[in-house]
């Protein structure tokens, strides 16, 4: 695509903070035009700005061309009014805002807009890079800086790891502190029948990692915690498939899982479980008050029950057409593609999960939460809590969506044996639905790692609740358990900021345990990839405005471009250079304006990675780091200082001052690193002897921490290169066998159709298989890669050219390549 824009012209702004929004989702161009240019065929003058589309069409409204951009970011057809209004306020808005701001304070004219505004919007939002904006090549900085403002980062970078403050003391266990930030942080719970997927893991557990870790960076006291999800319909599911019993499958599973987060590094305070006494007592606990407060009904279900299985279905057992959207598989409980609750009976052609018979319709007493009666309740609760906060906008809009269709009654109990006990007389044969106790099981593995549990979860003058989670997962902690807490009224903490992500797709589908598509948990440890790279991989894709995929290509080319030639090249270079030029010990350091530039530069780009992070927007603050190693490596090329070493005793000098700055970087960089990827900066820090003060306290100035006369340890090289054979390997491993028959499929074409698929079939998997690989070698070839590793690709772009051609009857045409000259 293509985006017209003039300096000055009305709806520039409008369309360039949108296209900022929508993050890069489509390969763009922008382009600024005078007023005499014909960008349009067949207008000699147009109104800019212009939208040329990759069909050849124009869109030329500024609403038109926003609303394009806001359907690119990937929100659903359905309500579409109303997203678009949601996205408009919480997205668009804000940017505009931000960079109509900056314009005023750089005392910027109206008749000079692009330039400026574009590095606003880049500097809010990195999701963009300078090179998508071909206007701004030229320019080295995203913004332009004050004398003030480079003499504050020089008096900061003086006064040294001395000005950092006394590392707080240690506390087991940890609890809230009177005057301090107490900071609870809690990942949705996994559900115990199932090994988590990468989506899992980037959706919950990893994202409250870094945030975690972040956390205690700033020296908050924080609280991590987490555990698995273990009562239910879906343990009981797993035990039957498996023949044993649900608590077997617990004990199975829960270690599983611990497993797998230890692998990758997750540092919960405590990794525990909700099938344990305190989550009875609790969960029974918040009950009985919401019966007697009047918040609880009793009413007459009509239930599906299989008569082959001889039983009520709870709804995890049911599967059918959603009556919403259409979806096949929808459960009894919700559907995933649209992300609707759903009574079992409104499903449309129900099947019992476990014989595939249909079930039929039948009468069962149960309890429901009355959420009419606390609606008002919660509106006042959300009218307090979401301005200020960082709920994301999904989060909110899902909240909002609810309470505008109105809330209803929704049942608590199931006609189960695996769950909490329901404490009512008549009730002894039902326990509780996991939906209504999960939540609660924060507050059990709470108080299963310390009986101080209530001054964390009764405490909501004092502590700050951060919960993250999938989207699919918002209704519980935004509504049903703010509901059930309200009217307990126990004053229960209540969460402060909901961080929800979208979901995390594999390759080109959705991940699949039973036909083997898709990296799981416990196989990322056997690929020889390490976990340091799965994290910094997932984060860098994390699904933060919409959903992303999971692409082995991609995560090659970040390996080999971002970490090993972009931030493992100049951390390695900076040490290297204080090894080999002057004995393993920091030189002295005389700053000329240069460096000093260098400074401010690095010390807006650190402000701003906490900025980001303090708003939780995770993936964008993990540019920051690159950025400032981009920052740090043109420094090192334009100095020179394996050159001036050898000239001198001015050139050597020079020299020493460029390694004591580029070495300092890298002592920060191992700091920033750390919530993304702790193994590596643990690493670096080791080899840089960074002082153990210096490791654990992230300022928002930038520090010289390793002064002139300190010596660092042995350096080494901190990442190695992902090879082409390797990672088509690993695609294959986990493609679940697709690729083989895809392959298969291609290999054979002819006028007859395999079986089960036909000619028009095979045609569109072909066509499909060449767009793919297109993209894969434009990507490459943007990013300069390797001539041997883009000549790969193109040869696998030309098979599948002509195979398609054989497909589709028609004659081979000759390679037209180059002429040689």
């Amino acid at each position: 695509m293509r985006l017209f824009v003039s300096e000055g012209a009305p709806g520039s702004l409008q369309v360039l903070a949108a296209a900022v929004r929508a993050r890069g989702r489509a390969e763009l161009l922008i382009t600024p035009v005078g007023p005499e240019e014909c960008v349009v065929p067949f207008l000699t003058r147009p109104k800019i700005p212009v939208l040329q589309l990759d069909s050849g069409n124009y869109l030329f409204s500024t609403t038109a061309i926003c609303r394009y951009f806001f359907l690119l970011s990937g929100w659903e057809q359905d309500d579409l009014t109303n997203q678009w209004l949601e996205w408009e306020a919480t997205e668009l808005q804000p940017a505009l805002s931000a960079a109509l701001y900056y314009l005023v304070v750089q005392g910027k004219k109206g008749e000079d807009v692009l330039g400026p505004v574009w590095r606003s919007l880049t500097h809010i939002d990195h999701s963009l890079s300078r090179r998508s904006c071909p206007f701004l090549a030229g320019e080295e900085e995203l913004a332009t800086l004050s004398e003030e403002e480079i003499a504050m980062a020089v008096t900061a970078w003086e006064r040294g790891p001395g000005s950092l403050p006394p590392l707080r003391g240690q506390q087991s266990p940890v609890l809230p502190v009177a005057g301090e930030r107490n900071v609870l942080i809690t990942s949705a719970l996994p559900y115990v029948n199932n090994v988590p997927h990468l989506g899992n893991i980037i959706g919950c557990v990893l994202s409250a990692d870094v945030f975690a870790r972040y956390s205690r960076l700033r020296q908050w006291n924080t609280l991590y915690l987490c555990g698995t999800d273990e009562y239910g319909t879906a343990t009981e599911t797993k035990a039957m498939e498996e023949g044993l019993t649900p608590q077997e499958i617990c004990d199975k599973y829960h270690a599983i899982h611990a497993d797998i987060y230890r692998w990758f590094n997750i540092s919960f305070d405590i990794f525990g479980r909700t099938t344990t006494p305190q989550q009875t007592k609790i969960t029974q606990d918040i009950f009985q008050r919401l019966l007697a407060r009047g918040f609880v009904l009793q009413d007459t279900v009509e239930q599906l029950r299989c008569e082959r299985c001889a039983r009520f279905l709870a709804d995890r057992f049911v599967e059918g057409v959603c009556p919403f959207c259409g979806f096949e598989e929808a459960r009894g409980d919700q559907c995933d593609k649209c992300g609707k609750l759903i009574n079992a009976t409104e499903l449309k052609n129900p099947q019992c999960k476990v014989c595939r018979s249909c079930p039929v319709v039948k009468s069962s007493q149960h309890l429901f939460l009355d959420l009419p009666k606390l609606e008002k309740r919660l509106e006042e609760w959300l009218e307090k809590t979401l301005p200020g906060s960082d709920w994301t906008p999904n989060a909110r809009f899902i909240i909002r969506s609810w309470l505008r269709d109105g809330l209803k009654p929704r049942c608590i109990t199931r006609d189960l044996k695996w769950g909490t006990p329901v404490p009512l007389e008549g009730f002894e044969d039902k326990v509780f639905y996991v939906w209504f106790d999960a939540t609660i099981g924060y507050l059990s593995i709470t108080a299963n790692y310390t009986d101080q549990w209530e001054r964390w979860w009764k405490n909501p003058e004092q502590v700050d609740l951060y919960q993250f989670m999938a989207k699919d997962n918002v209704p519980f902690h935004g509504l049903v358990f703010p509901c059930s807490a309200l009217g307990a009224e126990d004053n229960y903490t209540l969460v402060s900021h909901l961080i929800a992500t979208e979901y995390l797709n594999y390759e080109d589908g959705k991940f699949s345990k039973s036909r083997g598509v898709g990296v799981f948990g416990d196989m990322a440890q056997d690929t020889g990839i390490p976990a340091d790279i799965w994290r910094f991989y997932l984060l860098y894709i994390r699904p933060e405005g919409q959903d992303s995929a999971f692409s082995w290509t991609d995560m090659l080319l970040k390996n080999n471009s971002e970490l090993l030639n972009n931030l493992g090249n100049f951390i390695n270079r900076a040490g290297m250079f204080v090894s080999k030029f002057f004995e393993g010990c920091v030189p002295e350091m005389l700053l000329i304006p240069d460096d000093q530039r260098l400074l401010a530069h690095v010390t807006m780009e650190l402000r701003h990675y906490h900025q980001l992070l303090e708003k939780v927007r995770i993936r964008d603050a993990l540019r920051s780091i690159l950025t400032i190693s981009r920052h740090g490596n043109q420094y090192i090329q334009v100095n020179e200082p394996w050159k001036r070493i050898k000239g001198n005793e001015a050139d050597r000098q020079r020299a020493g001052t460029v390694t004591g700055v580029a070495v300092n970087i890298a002592a920060l960089l191992s700091v920033m690193l750390q919530p993304y990827m702790p193994t590596v900066s643990a690493t670096i820090q080791a080899q840089l002897q960074l002082p153990p003060l210096a490791c654990s306290i992230l300022l928002t100035d930038f520090l010289c921490t390793l002064p002139a006369g300190h010596h660092i340890g042995t350096v080494s090289p901190l990442f190695q290169k992902l090879e082409n054979d390797q990672i088509e390997g690993l695609r294959q491993r986990f493609g679940g066998g697709q690729l083989e028959e895809s392959l298969e499929l291609k290999a054979k074409p002819s006028s007859k159709a395999a079986v089960g698929v036909t000619v028009p079939q095979q045609i569109h998997m072909l066509m499909d298989e060449v767009t793919k690989q297109g993209n894969i070698v434009r990507e490459l070839k943007a990013q300069k890669a390797d001539k041997n590793q883009v000549a790969a690709e193109v040869a696998k772009l030309l098979e599948l050219k002509k195979q398609l051609a054989l497909a589709e009857g028609k004659p081979l045409e000759p390679f037209k390549g180059k002429k040689k000259k």
